[in-house]
């Protein structure tokens, strides 16, 4: 019992430390599509919680198969992260500044997905702490993480969708940025070793 308590809790944590990325990127997709429905809501927080819930499954996959290639290559995570959030953070900030009579303010699919994998990649590294978990307390712990990552992505989707019905002539603008700032934050906290 207390082995199963320790992994809820733990889940609960990591859920809540690993999902901040995706609540900021799903605030800002709030600010981008004020007029969002519930249904397309479900689908990006579904996504978000999809990806972090496969990242620390191909980590503890890694770890326990090819640890010393994942070691070396962790060091790229940040920065194709920072690359993937740069280029639909540039992207919305374009489309702010320069916007279309007709201009399709939902979140396209395809940038729904790149968002997911750059929002969780740091994910990955978790997988490495459950190294020592069986594979169904691992798959817990990330099934776990993916429920966190729900609701808070639901609740960073409403908090934009306010936001962004007051202001959005400039709430692309604002999304975007908030994607740049975002990526630039997992460089930093890579570079500073936290």
């Amino acid at each position: 019992m207390n082995t199963v308590l320790q992994l809820v809790l733990n889940g609960i944590l990591l859920g809540i430390g690993l999902a901040m990325d995706a609540f900021s990127v799903s605030v800002a997709n709030g600010l981008k599509d004020p007029s969002m429905r519930k249904q397309r809501m479900c689908v990006i927080a579904g996504v978000f919680a999809f990806f972090q819930i496969l990242m620390p499954m191909i980590g503890w996959v890694c770890v326990r198969t090819i640890l010393d290639t994942f070691t070396v290559a962790r060091q790229f995570v940040p920065w194709i992260a920072l690359a993937l959030l740069g280029y639909i953070g540039g992207k919305m900030i374009w489309e702010g500044l320069h916007p279309k009579e007709e201009q399709d303010q939902a979140v396209s699919n395809g940038n729904l997905v790149v968002q997911g994998i750059a929002t969780s990649i740091d994910a990955l590294s978790v997988g490495l702490t459950m190294a020592e978990l069986s594979w169904i307390h691992a798959f817990s712990e990330s099934m776990i993480i993916g429920v966190m990552t729900f609701g808070i992505c639901m609740g960073g989707l409403l908090l934009g969708k306010k936001v962004g019905a007051h202001f959005s002539e400039k709430s692309s603008i604002l999304g975007g940025t908030i994607l740049i700032l975002i990526g630039l934050e997992i460089v930093i906290s890579h570079l500073l070793g936290s």
